[in-house]
């Protein structure tokens, strides 16, 4: 551990951030009651699941600061946990609509528009894919192969690490590092490409839910938690970032990542209970609609 070595303003900072790693864990366990309390059932795991990322992170980014040798660790268990709450929000956004029935019957007729980020955002040419029982499973194994396969491959990387064959911040081709990155970004890519198409498709039916601020607390958790990581320890590797004895480039750039990470995730912690506390209506029934609009046909 490095917090022998601190100086004050160094022992204040971590006993900071350690107090917002705990607050935003309380925060966390009370939404959690509280979403436990007042949510159907139907819903109650998947909200709880995306709630907990930020928390999550933010407590495995503090292990990480206290011990540094748990760094790879901690990274590997917020990324197992960021895979099943990609799945877990595309489930949300299906569950909001009333399940896989409903949503086909609310969409007979719609198309899903796949000419969407991260991956053919500029492929406007893309042909609209009709709304189906077999698209809707199209985009759950998008997400779905995440959920599995980055954990078979964080397993593989830590017996990998073990052995001395797998260096984090060697991106030779011949080591593994390079191939299994490079695998579990495409794999990435594709479970955000299918929450992405789904969005774009129910965002305007469920503005009711607010599902905008809680898609882009999602996107703020997917950039700050991967992209914001990976810039850094690219600034690392390259040097940019200097050393400072007793941390070398990369351990510095550990330490500034997991960081940032802690006072990034409490505000989303804190920004979520309040997005997700709010009471919001239901979708008005098919049923009732078609009703009314018949009442409206008939005369008085």
């Amino acid at each position: 551990s490095l917090s022998a070595g601190l100086d004050l303003p160094g022992k204040l900072l971590f006993a900071t951030l350690t107090l917002m790693t705990l607050i935003a864990i309380l925060v966390f366990i009370e939404e959690a009651v509280y979403i436990y309390r007042k949510i159907p059932s139907s819903k109650r795991s998947i909200i709880i699941w995306i709630n907990a990322a930020a928390p999550v992170i933010s407590t495995t980014s503090c292990i990480g600061m206290w011990v540094p040798r748990s760094t790879m660790f901690t990274d590997f268990t917020a990324g197992i946990f960021f895979a099943i709450v990609i799945h877990k929000f595309l489930m949300m956004m299906i569950k909001e609509c009333g399940g896989q029935k409903m949503l086909l019957r609310r969409f007979e007729n719609g198309r899903f528009t796949i000419s969407t980020g991260p991956c053919c955002c500029c492929c406007l040419c893309l042909p609209r894919v009709p709304i189906t029982r077999q698209t809707l499973f199209w985009l759950q194994l998008g997400t779905f192969q995440f959920a599995v396969f980055r954990p078979v491959l964080v397993f593989l990387s830590i017996v990998l690490w073990t052995n001395g064959n797998y260096v984090l911040y060697n991106l030779s081709p011949k080591g593994p590092a390079l191939w299994i990155s490079c695998f579990l970004g495409a794999l990435t890519l594709f479970a955000l490409w299918a929450v992405g198409i789904m969005f774009r498709k129910v965002r305007i039916l469920l503005k009711c839910k607010n599902i905008i601020p809680k898609f882009a607390l999602y996107q703020f958790i997917v950039i700050l938690s991967q992209l914001q990581n990976t810039i850094i320890n690219i600034f690392a590797t390259q040097r940019i970032i200097p050393c400072a004895p007793p941390l070398s480039s990369t351990a510095r750039g550990s330490y500034i990542a997991q960081q940032l990470l802690i006072m990034e995730m409490f505000l989303i912690t804190v920004v979520s209970r309040i997005v997700y506390r709010r009471k919001y209506h239901d979708l008005e029934p098919l049923e009732d609609a078609a009703e009314e609009a018949e009442d409206k046909k008939q005369p008085p």
